[in-house]
């Protein structure tokens, strides 16, 4: 890929961050309309399009709408291959609707019946990236016990080169929807104290169905959007009201001395102006003349 010129650096690294997948058993459609294979189908056939090759793919929780091994297979058997081609790892995070022993048979082939939290740290060329899971079984809400504290704390004791991203279903951010009051992640400032100071540059989540943005112990939190349905902000308070559109997927880009999240919406539109590659090149090889002539014969055109 060409480099521009500009104030910034080619990024350090590139992670892919996708969420609530909630892929339903037997292929059905999720509330009977949602089809979220066909969705991240079509999210990877837009990626591999162009030149984008992530070093990471993150899916931070919900991937089976209620833990059955159909979808967590199905999901496997979309999602490895594509990951492979794009040259980059996946990392799966446990949501309130995945199930810790089908989640571990079906996606980290660790045949056990371990209902243990499933928290794993990645090292991708530098940067870690520790996968949290902040899931109470049986309910929607989300807690981290001090006996994960205590293992994240004596990770993070130890800095890695490039920094540390943390990856969670729950994220630890206010919301204006009244009703995910009710299912947020509890006791957030034990988390904090564990986060606070450490060479923690950012905190992935999901969990809300919408894409969002705060801050966290001094630590920015983004929230990707699902791409099954999304909340529709839009609703008197404190009701919920889940919409067949919108959905997205983060590009998350790491620097060094920041790390940039941008949301890019699923689906096809028209087209209102182009500029390829090689009509990029050809603009840049002008000289500055010749940009002016160009910039005033399509103005009067």
């Amino acid at each position: 890929m060409t480099d521009y010129p500009g104030q910034f650096p080619a990024p350090e690294h590139f992670i892919l961050h996708i969420s609530d997948t909630h892929f339903v058993a037997d292929s059905a459609l999720l509330y009977d309309r949602v089809d979220p294979d066909k969705n991240l189908a079509e999210l990877f056939e837009g990626l591999e399009r162009v030149n984008a090759r992530p070093e990471a793919i993150v899916f931070t929780g919900d991937l089976a709408d209620t833990g059955r091994p159909d979808a967590y297979r199905r999901l496997r058997e979309l999602v490895e291959p594509a990951a492979e081609r794009l040259g980059a790892q996946v990392i799966w995070v446990m949501g309130n609707h995945d199930e810790r022993v089908a989640f571990r048979r079906g996606l980290l082939d660790q045949e056990m019946d371990d209902t243990a939290p499933v928290d794993r740290v990645f090292d991708v060329n530098g940067l870690r990236i520790i996968a949290l899971d902040s899931t109470v079984p049986g309910h929607h809400h989300g807690e981290i016990s001090e006996e994960q504290l205590a293992w994240l704390a004596a990770e993070l004791a130890t800095p890695a080169p490039d920094g540390t991203l943390i990856a969670l279903h729950h994220p630890p951010v206010p919301s204006p929807l009244g009703l995910l009051a009710l299912v947020e992640l509890q006791d957030q400032e034990r988390l904090a104290e564990v986060i606070r100071g450490t060479d923690v540059r950012g905190i992935l989540g999901g969990h809300l169905h919408y894409s969002t943005h705060s801050m966290f112990a001094g630590v920015p939190v983004s929230v990707a959007s699902a791409t099954c349905y999304t909340q529709d902000l839009n609703v008197v308070y404190p009701a919920a009201r889940g919409q067949d559109g919108g959905q997205s997927y983060n590009l998350v880009h790491v620097y060094g001395d920041r790390v940039l999240h941008s949301i890019v919406p699923l689906g096809q539109y028209p087209t209102t102006y182009e500029m390829t590659p090689e009509m990029l090149a050809g603009y840049l090889a002008m000289s500055a003349q010749q940009r002016l002539e160009a910039a005033d014969a399509s103005m009067r055109a």
